[in-house]
C-alpha cells in the first residue's frame, strides 16, 4: 500500500532523571534528505538514529528533533559552570590596567563575570550503559507513529488514485470502441462530398477504398491504447505494491502523458479530441498528487 510522504511522529522516554522528548516531521522531497538536531550530550548516538531513519524511508525531507526537560513543564536540562582559568586571566589584565592608569575604581564581581563564555551553560553528561537503549526505543516509537499517520494519508491518497484511473480507463474504454466508427464516419464524409462536388462523376471505389485505407493507417491509434492499457495496470499494481513506488508512478505518468498527446494528434475525430482533454486534466491532477507518494 502507498504511503504519503508527509508526516509527523512523538515520543516520550527518559535519560537518567530528565525526559527525552523527540519529534520527528517528514515532507515531500525528490530524495531521502534528514536533518538532526541532538543535544551535545547524547550526540554519539546521532549516527544510529540517522540509520534508523534511512532503514524506515526511502525518500523525503525528514526532520528530528530531540530535547531533554527535567519535569513536564519544560525545563532545560542544563548546568552552569564557571571557566575560572579564563576568568583569573580577565581579572589579572584589569588589574594591570587599573594600576598602569592608576584608576580608583575597584574590580567588581560583575565586571569579572561578565567576560564573555566565563560563565555558560553546560548539558548534563549522561554516561549510563542503558541510555542508548532508552534513546533507541524512542526513535522506534516515533517512527512507528509517523508511519502510522503515513499510511493514514496514504490510504486516502490510495482512493482518491483509484477512482481517477478508473475514470480515465472508462474513457479510455469509449475511445477504443469509437475507433471503428472514426473509419465509416469518415467513409461516409467522404462520400457525400465527391457526390456533392460532382454530382455527376461516378464514384472509383477502388480510388476511395484505398483513400479510407489510407486515414485509417495515418489515425490509427491501436497502439498508443494498448500501450496506455499496459500502463494503467502497472499503476494498479504499483498502488498494491509493498515497497516504495513514488518514483516509478511518476515515471509511468510520463508515458501516458505522452501516449495521451500521440491519440490527440493522430486522431482527428471531434470526440476522441474531447476525451483527450478530459484524459489529460485527470492525468494532470494524478501527477501532481503523486508528489506526495514516497
Amino acid at each position: 500500500m502507498i504511503r504519503s510522504m508527509t508526516g509527523y511522529g512523538r515520543s516520550e522516554t527518559t535519560c537518567g532523571t530528565a525526559a527525552v522528548i523527540i519529534e520527528i516531521k517528514s515532507f515531500n522531497h525528490r530524495n531521502l534528505e534528514i536533518t538532526t538536531r541532538v543535544p551535545g550530550s547524547l550526540g554519539a548516538l546521532e549516527l544510529l538514529i540517522r540509520k534508523k531513519i534511512a532503514q524506515c524511508l526511502s525518500r523525503g525531507r525528514i526532520e528530528l528533533v530531540m530535547r531533554l526537560e527535567t519535569d513536564r513543564e519544560g525545563t532545560d536540562v542544563s548546568v552552569l559552570k564557571a571557566d575560572l582559568p579564563l576568568i583569573r586571566d580577565y581579572f589579572d589584565t584589569l588589574s594591570r590596567v587599573r594600576d598602569e592608569l592608576a584608576l580608583p575604581d575597584p574590580i567588581t564581581l560583575e565586571m569579572v563575570t561578565s567576560i564573555k563564555n566565563g560563565i555558560y551553560a553546560s548539558e548534563q553528561e549522561y554516561d549510563d550503559p542503558d541510555i542508548r537503549s532508552s534513546i533507541e526505543k524512542g526513535v522506534d516509537e516515533a517512527l512507528a507513529a509517523l508511519m502510522e499517520m503515513k499510511e493514514q494519508e496514504g490510504s486516502i491518497l490510495y482512493r482518491d488514485f483509484t477512482d481517477r484511473i478508473d475514470r480515465i480507463q472508462q474513457w479510455l474504454d469509449a475511445v477504443t470502441a469509437r475507433v471503428p466508427r472514426v473509419v465509416a464516419e469518415y467513409r461516409q464524409r467522404l462520400v457525400e462530398r465527391l457526390k456533392t462536388l460532382a454530382s455527376e462523376i461516378e464514384i472509383d471505389e477502388a480510388r476511395l477504398a484505398q483513400e479510407i485505407v489510407f486515414m485509417a493507417e495515418k489515425s490509427d491509434i491501436t497502439e498508443e491504447l494498448v500501450r496506455l492499457d499496459s500502463h494503467i495496470s502497472q499503476f494498479r499494481d504499483l498502488l498494491d505494491a509493498s515497497e516504495p513506488s513514488g518514483r516509478r508512478l511518476d515515471f509511468i505518468f510520463q508515458e501516458m502523458h505522452r501516449e495521451i498527446n500521440t491519440i490527440g494528434s493522430k486522431s482527428g475525430d471531434l470526440e476522441i479530441a474531447r476525451t483527450v482533454i478530459d484524459v489529460k486534466t485527470e492525468l494532470a491532477k494524478l501527477r501532481e498528487q503523486v508528489q506526495n507518494i514516497e
